[in-house]
């Protein structure tokens, strides 16, 4: 079933994701070579906690940890740990945060010290891609548009889009009704209603499309083993125009005039 938000359940999403969004801007502070993924959970979890949120994400289906933290190949699901990050990585941070009874969800991928430019071309469309598919997210559109707008953006630069993985509902629960492909076909779909809120989440592959779990049950990466990008924002469907929930203004404030800055022109 597919709820509509009212305008103070809307607000209350909001109220959720400034805490989400400050909590990435704690992280994007931290990531630099030499630095572990677990530090980089553990800063995390601090600030949200600290501000009187949950980690959407933490004993989710048994997750063990508050970010999903993805590397080089890693699409998504990435368990923080003792890996270090080094220059040339990217990596990808989903977070999730719980306040006043209301998920918000949000992904940044970063890179790592100095990296190719093909890479930074990657993140740099896939970021692209999400507002492309943001653009969409109109009352009396359909859910097709959405992948439809991301899918033609970054196939016609020569990517893949990710099929098994898909962006969500979000609300009282962090992941509801609809599923949110990154693929489609203009018209097809449900029909867009004002009042859904939605996890729009492009991961988007350098090589191939095909992707394989990894025996811990969780991470997903490529099986090429070609870098994957991976951005979200949490929206509301509006009449004309979508509107943002989630924000990534904190952490630009911190990468701006950094190797860490990902651009959008």
């Amino acid at each position: 079933m597919i709820y509509l938000k009212t305008e103070e359940e809307i607000q209350l999403i909001k109220d959720s994701a400034q805490v989400l969004g400050k909590a990435h801007a704690e992280v994007a502070n931290w990531v630099k070579p030499g630095v572990t993924t677990g530090k980089l959970d553990a800063v995390a979890e601090e600030y949200i906690r600290d501000y009187g949120g949950i980690p959407s994400f933490k004993g989710f289906n048994k997750f063990p940890a508050s970010l999903c933290i993805s590397v080089n190949e890693v699409v998504v699901h990435g368990i923080p740990g003792s890996y270090v990050l080094k220059d040339g990585d990217i990596v990808s941070i989903d977070c999730g945060v719980k306040l006043n009874g209301f998920h918000s969800d949000s992904a940044y991928t970063y890179p790592v010290g100095e990296v190719s430019k093909q890479v930074m071309d990657l993140l740099t469309a896939t970021k692209k891609s999400l507002y492309k598919g943001i653009d969409q997210a109109i009352d009396g559109l359909r859910i097709g548009d959405i992948g439809f707008a991301v899918q033609d953006y970054v196939e016609q630069r020569g990517y893949s889009v990710v099929r098994e993985l898909v962006g969500h509902g979000v609300g009282r629960d962090l992941h509801e009704s609809p599923e949110v492909p990154n693929y489609g076909k203009r018209g097809k779909g449900i029909r867009l209603r004002e009042g859904m809120v939605l996890a729009i989440e492009p991961m988007i592959n350098l090589g191939t499309k095909t992707v394989m779990q990894e025996r811990d049950g969780w991470t997903i990466r490529t099986t090429d083993k070609k870098f994957s990008a991976h951005f979200e924002h949490t929206v509301v469907v509006r009449k004309g125009k979508a509107e943002i929930l989630t924000t990534f203004d904190y952490i630009e404030k911190v990468t701006a005039n950094t190797s860490l800055m990902v651009e959008v022109k």
